[in-house]
């Protein structure tokens, strides 16, 4: 299994300024966006941290995952969530050459915390033999502002957290506490890898 991100969240979308604010950096001085670049290295860095912790997507973007086989011969579940649309499904042979499943194959049952990809009729189709299938598909709460409060907060902080410690120094098990406190009901459990 393979989790590609097809599309990264553009600098216009990441919110630097929200950053900037809550780190308390002036404004107004002739200087200003001198540290947009840091900062966005570490809202980037922020940001991974939590989606990893979480299983989450905070800023919409594309993703491809590829499988070798299907967990269930009628319902995949996908990696992450929110999903809100699966874009395609792509069949590769052994030899690499890919045919798209037609949508109708297919369908999204949509959930807040393991999404899934159902056949339409009796079976998903068919991998074939040495080959493997794509699913592409947009995963994220949208923009900045319908990503909920809590995780903005829990990003803000965490990326606080490596703007502050630069040197490397400090933690060495991990998130702070408030950080870990604000990602703990977002966190799925996941049984049997589905």
């Amino acid at each position: 299994m393979i989790l590609e991100e097809l599309t990264t969240p553009t600098v216009a979308k990441l919110p630097i300024r929200a950053f900037a604010e809550h780190l308390k950096l002036g404004s107004g001085f002739a200087d200003d966006g001198s540290e947009d670049a840091v900062l966005e290295l570490y809202l980037r860095s922020a940001m991974a941290a939590v989606e990893a912790r979480i299983g989450k997507v905070l800023l919409t973007r594309k993703f491809g995952w590829r499988l070798t086989r299907w967990f269930g011969s009628r319902v995949q579940g996908l990696p992450v969530a929110p999903v809100s649309a699966i874009t395609d499904v792509t069949l590769f042979d052994a030899n690499g050459a890919g045919t798209v499943v037609d949508t109708a194959a297919y369908r999204l049952e949509v959930d807040a915390v393991r999404p899934r990809l159902v056949a339409t009729g009796a079976l998903l189709p068919v991998i074939p033999r040495d080959g493997s299938v794509v699913i592409g598909f947009e995963a994220g709460f949208g923009t900045w502002a319908k990503v909920p409060a809590d995780l903005r907060q829990a990003m803000l902080l965490l990326a606080a957290s490596y703007y502050e410690n630069r040197d490397g120094e400090g933690r060495v098990n991990g998130m702070p506490f408030g950080v870990m406190a604000l990602l703990d009901s977002h966190r799925a459990i996941r049984l049997g890898g589905r």
